[in-house]
């Protein structure tokens, strides 16, 4: 379950009986008690939730659940016409690599051709685990339990020693100098990977233009396409075209 969608239903819980413990959350979403706590710093942080001892309630305002219901939605509606535009780049019987990403993640919903797809992410392979027509390659290793993906030397070696025709790959941040990430061993996989390619594809909805992150996994020279759902700041419309790099938008 994304982070996205257990917020959601940590709401609908609060709209019922007010009041959540940490414990409830663990309990009712089979997480960590850092996952619960990073889940009620985020509904602080957007004024969905008030904090109390041991746990989180509802403020008085009524309209916070359709609020936030309607900001999910919003967002994951972005992903999917990312994810749609991603598509119809996708060629039959070649081999790609999907990153570990929730916009990615849209993609591999909406893929139905016959190709072989290499990826480090557990909700990927979920996704992709009943498709008939795909041949599903998981890379292994230790599993990241908070950010969802597999990581040890050996996988790193398994790359090294491929070649895709494509990688689709997420973003945490896109600053100045490059693709940036939360996790530095994410970041290495991805830079790894970029190596490794015909062509390297970044799927990232419009809000990741104005964020920052802690570990840059990919530089310009090694992207070719940028999928995103607005037109970006000008500042990197021009970094585009100075790395050659193209711009699709889903509008």
């Amino acid at each position: 379950m994304y982070q996205e969608e257990r917020l959601l239903k940590i709401l609908e819980q609060l709209n019922e009986q007010q009041s959540m413990s940490v414990s409830e959350i663990c309990n009712r979403f089979q997480v960590s008690r850092d996952t619960a706590r990073r889940d009620i710093v985020k509904l602080v942080e957007q004024g969905a939730v008030i904090r109390t001892h041991g746990g989180v309630s509802l403020p008085k305002l009524k309209e916070t659940l359709l609020a936030y219901r309607e900001r999910v939605n919003a967002y994951s509606e972005e992903k999917m016409r990312i994810g749609a535009k991603a598509q119809t780049l996708i060629k039959e019987n070649e081999k790609y690599y999907f990153d570990v990403s929730t916009t990615v993640s849209y993609l591999a919903e909406q893929l139905k051709k016959n190709v072989d797809v290499f990826t480090h992410s557990l909700d990927i392979a979920g996704i992709l685990s009943n498709q008939a027509d795909i041949s599903l390659f998981l890379f292994g290793g230790q599993l990241n339990v908070n950010n969802r993906f597999f990581f040890d030397m050996e996988s790193i070696h398994q790359v090294l020693n491929m070649h895709f025709d494509c990688a689709f790959l997420g973003a945490a941040a896109i600053m100045g100098d490059g693709i940036y990430f939360e996790d530095k061993d994410d970041a290495y996989i991805k830079n790894t990977v970029v190596k490794r390619t015909s062509r390297n594809i970044v799927l990232a909805d419009s809000k990741k233009f104005s964020l920052s992150s802690y570990y840059k996994g990919i530089d310009w020279q090694d992207i070719d396409v940028i999928i995103t759902d607005k037109l970006p700041p000008q500042s990197f419309v021009k970094i585009f075209q100075d790395y050659r790099i193209e711009l699709l938008l889903t509008d």
